[in-house]
């Protein structure tokens, strides 16, 4: 799943490609914004991504939904 972090004063998104769950990601989310000092994933190379809380400006969570491949429909 492909979850895009805004970060405040950057022009750039982070892109991070993770294994956990949509759930997961927006309890993490919440709770980094609930007062937590840093927003912390696992991307899908199992290394460690933290974003300080305070420069977060949106999180974007993409679906878990796994890409079809290929030419036909099915």
């Amino acid at each position: 799943m492909e979850v895009t972090i805004g970060v405040q004063n950057l022009a750039r998104e982070l892109v991070v490609e993770t294994e956990q769950s949509a759930e997961d990601v927006a309890t993490a989310v919440s709770a980094a914004l609930g007062g937590a000092p840093a927003l912390e994933l696992l991307d899908a190379r199992g290394r460690r991504v933290i974003v300080p809380t305070s420069s977060i400006g949106y999180v974007e969570i993409g679906t878990e939904e796994q890409r079809k491949v290929g030419f036909g429909s099915l």
